[in-house]
């Protein structure tokens, strides 16, 4: 909401996803950049315990997939650009999550993106983890904070299944390879938002000015592709991530 309220004006936020109620750990509504309306949606991780807790800690259940896909599907009917913000340490993994759907919802966010006729901005301002991550997460451009990570699984997660302890996360997040800077040598980001001195805490809002000044670089690039193209490319985007190998 801090990147929303600051980069975007007139945002006017949307809620629930019809089936079952709105998920508060998913935001999303439509703003101006500029002079462009576009739909945002966004991960909402809360400040304190109170509202981490309302927001689930940025984790998504499967509603909240339903209702960014929405929000998503609106956006395409009407021609809009689409801008998703990314932090979130996964989907919710609760039992409760799983017999409502999480995987089906995930899957189905992933095809109906790949497929949208609208330029689709990524941007991970924080964590980028697993399918939780992916679900609002298949666009034509991906940008990175500098100290932002991006992976299939969090590194302790990965050490806890691989080694069964989680104290080995260094290695794993070695193995991983989830920096914006090695993720932009593997092809799958396109961008690198410089941080702060320090990081991205020490100045908010230096660091939101540039993940607005890159969001509005990058749609007027894709301004002039028709929905045709930019489904191509998107799909060949994805298709060839990872053919650099590790040894790039």
């Amino acid at each position: 909401l801090d990147y929303i309220n600051k980069t975007f004006s007139g945002f006017s936020e949307l809620h629930g996803d019809r089936l079952f109620h709105d998920d508060h750990a998913i935001v999303a509504g439509f703003a101006m950049l500029g002079e462009r309306r576009v739909m945002v949606v966004g991960t909402q991780k809360g400040r304190d315990t109170k509202s981490r807790k309302y927001r689930r800690f940025g984790m998504p259940n499967p509603e909240g997939y339903r209702k960014a896909l929405r929000m998503m599907q609106m956006a395409a009917r009407f021609n809009k650009p689409i801008i998703t913000l990314l932090d979130t340490p996964g989907a919710f993994p609760g039992q409760e999550a799983e017999e409502r759907g999480q995987a089906e919802a995930i899957a189905k966010n992933l095809l109906e993106m790949a497929r949208m006729p609208v330029p689709i901005i990524v941007v991970v301002i924080g964590e980028g983890a697993s399918g939780g991550a992916l679900g609002i997460g298949v666009g034509d451009r991906l940008l990175m904070l500098e100290n932002a990570w991006y992976s299939v699984i969090s590194p302790e997660g990965c050490a806890s299944i691989l080694w069964k302890d989680a104290e080995k996360m260094r290695e794993a997040a070695e193995a991983l390879r989830l920096t914006a800077q090695d993720l932009n040598s593997l092809g799958v980001v396109d961008r690198i938002i410089d941080e702060p001195v320090g990081g991205a805490h020490r100045d908010r809002d230096a660091t939101i000015a540039a993940v607005g000044k890159a969001i509005g670089e990058m749609l007027n690039e894709m301004s002039k592709q028709d929905g045709a193209k930019l489904i191509a490319s998107r799909r060949k985007k994805f298709l060839d991530m990872g053919s650099k190998g590790l040894a790039a």
